[in-house]
């Protein structure tokens, strides 16, 4: 499946967040990829995470849910849950208004803060995402309230003995809906935690598309 990648500029609540977008003709869904630590550049190569959905038939926008402006000047920015959830709503909306996306089912990747923020997103608008993924993070930031209510299916993608991971461990319990538990496997190769964590994430999502679109599990 040959992508077309577009950088675009996705109007947030007053400010305009970055991003970039893989996408073909003949994808089955998006998976939107935020990022709510620091800001990359965008144009360089796709990690692991986001090749992986892409070969599994999803389009990718990869989404700085900060802008430089507040990287820079505010080193508290990326703990801003509520800002954070609304410009993943956002996000979400401008999706639905572009005609090469409207109608493909929505799915979540998240790591760092932005965890949280999928969640409260998650439970603000239920029908929003078949799932979400995240990628280590703090999802116990969403607060215990939100912990209990999100319905959409989550899975924490946890590295063992990490702080995080015992950080999430906590949290974990309170989680009411479909939601499931997975450490990977040890190793000391950042890169290969990346694999793992990508092919993790993608199984996870292809399984609530499968669900959505009433096609068997493989």
């Amino acid at each position: 499946m040959k992508l077309r990648h577009t950088q675009l500029s996705i109007p947030a609540n007053g400010v305009w967040l970055d991003g970039m977008l893989a996408h073909a003709p003949d994808v089955r869904a998006l998976a939107l990829c935020l990022r709510s630590h620091g800001h990359p550049a965008l144009e360089q190569p796709a990690r692991p995470v986001e090749l992986t959905l892409q070969a599994a038939g999803f389009a990718t926008m990869t989404v700085d849910l900060l802008t430089r402006q507040e990287v820079q000047r505010d080193p508290d920015a990326s703990y801003n849950i509520p800002r954070l959830t609304e410009r993943i709503l956002a996000a979400a909306e401008w999706t639905a208004h572009q005609p090469p996306l409207a109608g493909l089912p929505l799915a979540l990747v998240v790591s760092d803060t932005g965890c949280a923020a999928a969640i409260r997103a998650a439970v603000r608008a239920p029908d929003q995402f078949i799932a979400i993924a995240c990628l280590g993070g703090r999802a116990d930031l969403a607060g215990a309230e939100p912990l209990r209510a999100v319905r959409t299916p989550v899975r924490l993608i946890v590295t063992p003995g990490t702080a995080e991971a015992a950080i999430l461990d906590r949290a974990y319990p309170l989680m009411k809906g479909g939601h499931h538990w997975l450490a990977l496997a040890a190793t000391e190769d950042a890169r290969e935690l990346e694999q793992l964590a990508a092919r993790a994430a993608t199984t996870w999502l292809r399984q609530h598309l499968r669900q959505v679109q009433g096609t068997p599990q493989a």
